[in-house]
C-alpha cells in the first residue's frame, strides 16, 4: 500500500469513526449517565470488536454473508433487533448513574465486542474498507494495515463522544433535562436503522 493510499485510509477511518452513528450515540449517552472513567470498557469493547470484525470480514467473512443472503438477512434482524432494544434502555434511563449503583450500570467491554457484529454501520465501515483498501497483490498484509489503522484512530474517536457526555453532565443532572435528553439519545439511536431498511 502506497503512502497516500495509507494516508486516505486513516482519514476514512477517522470520519468514520467520529461521525455519528450507534456506537457513539450510545457512548454520548453513556458518558453522561455513567461518566467517562465508567464508560472505559464500552470504549475499550468497541475498538477490539470492530477490529476482530474488520479482521473477520478481511479474510473472508464478507464472501460468506455474499455466499449466504439467508445469514446476512438473519444477521441484520438480529442487529436491528438489539439495537432497537439498547435504543430504549437509553431512552428510558433516568437518573445520573453513580459509582456503584446497581440499578444502573454502563455497557461492558463484552457486550460492547458482541454488539459490533450487529452494528449496521459497523459493518459497512468494515466491508467498505476491505473492498475500497485491500491490495490483490498483498491481500494478508493489506488486511492488517487497514485493521492497524481503525486501531489507531478508533479509541481516540470514540473517546471524544464519552468525553463530550461527561461534559454534559453537570448541565444534564437537572432530572428533566436528563430525561428529554436520553429520550432524544433513544430516538437518534433508533434512527441509525434507517440506512438497514432501504
Amino acid at each position: 500500500m502506497s503512502h497516500d493510499a495509507f494516508l486516505a485510509l486513516l482519514v476514512y477511518a477517522f470520519v468514520t469513526s467520529i461521525t455519528p452513528g450507534p456506537n457513539n450515540f450510545m457512548l454520548l449517552a453513556s458518558g453522561v449517565n455513567f461518566g467517562f472513567v465508567r464508560t472505559i470498557p464500552h470504549m475499550l469493547g468497541i475498538g477490539f470488536g470492530f477490529l476482530s470484525l474488520l479482521l473477520g470480514v478481511g479474510f473472508g467473512l464478507g464472501a460468506l454473508l455474499m455466499a449466504l443472503p439467508a445469514l446476512h438477512t438473519l444477521l441484520k434482524i438480529a442487529g436491528g433487533a438489539y439495537l432497537l432494544y439498547l435504543a430504549w434502555r437509553v431512552g428510558m434511563s433516568r437518573s445520573l448513574g453513580k459509582d456503584g449503583a446497581a440499578q444502573t450500570r454502563p455497557m461492558n467491554f463484552l457486550a460492547a465486542v458482541a454488539f459490533q457484529w450487529v452494528n449496521p454501520k459497523a459493518w459497512v465501515m468494515a466491508v467498505t474498507a476491505m473492498a475500497v483498501y485491500t491490495s490483490p497483490e498483498a491481500p494478508f498484509l493489506s488486511v492488517l494495515l487497514i485493521s492497524g489503522a481503525f486501531a489507531l484512530v478508533n479509541l481516540p474517536s470514540v473517546s471524544t463522544w464519552a468525553g463530550f457526555g461527561m461534559a454534559l453532565r453537570g448541565f444534564l443532572a437537572d432530572p428533566v433535562r436528563l430525561k428529554w435528553f436520553n429520550i432524544a439519545m433513544g430516538l437518534l439511536l433508533a434512527a441509525t436503522l434507517w440506512p438497514m431498511l432501504k
